[in-house]
């Protein structure tokens, strides 16, 4: 019985310790949020009805894919879609009848939101470009999740929506 409450004693101290210092190497590395980013029905509701133009990144002429059918339901919606893949760009293809851009930076008319149809990784890169050129706003998928991109995004002035999927929203917000 002495044997097993000292082992007991002996576990307690090191799953604090543990804990401690991994929130506080956590917080202290990577300057993330806490809590972690979170959308309101306020913040989305804000980006849906001031949003205009769209760049979709990541846009795609598969009528499968998520890219595809949401675009085609912000268009339905009265949106500017633009799209954005560059080996269609490359190709001269269009999706939904809309010329697809290289980039970000090869659209010539102001971004009002750039919706990343990109894994959570890459989307890091996409909102750095979405800052770069001046978007208002940013939103990263259904899935994809990126605390420090979304970070540098609010740090730059945009506003920002994570996790979630436009056209999934705009029946239940609007």
């Amino acid at each position: 019985m002495l044997s097993s409450t000292s082992h007991m004693l002996w576990k307690r101290p090191l799953l604090s310790v543990a804990f401690a210092s991994t929130s506080t190497s956590s917080t202290s590395s990577h300057n993330m949020p806490t809590p972690p980013f979170q959308n309101t029905d306020a913040s989305l509701t804000d980006i849906l009805t001031t949003t205009k133009t769209i760049a979709l990144v990541g846009a795609s002429i598969k009528p499968n894919r998520a890219a595809n059918y949401v675009m085609e339901y912000l268009l339905s919606k009265g949106y500017n879609v633009i799209p954005v893949n560059p080996i269609y760009a490359t190709k001269g293809t269009k999706v939904h009848d809309q010329t697809v851009y290289a980039s970000l930076a090869a659209i010539t008319v102001p971004i009002d939101m750039v919706d990343i149809f990109r894994n959570s990784v890459d989307a890091g890169g996409v909102v750095d470009e979405a800052i770069a050129v001046g978007a208002k706003a940013v939103w990263l998928q259904s899935g994809v999740i990126n605390e420090e991109a979304a970070q540098r995004a609010l740090t730059a002035g945009l506003k920002v929506a994570m996790n979630v999927c436009p056209k999934q929203e705009i029946p239940r917000l609007l």
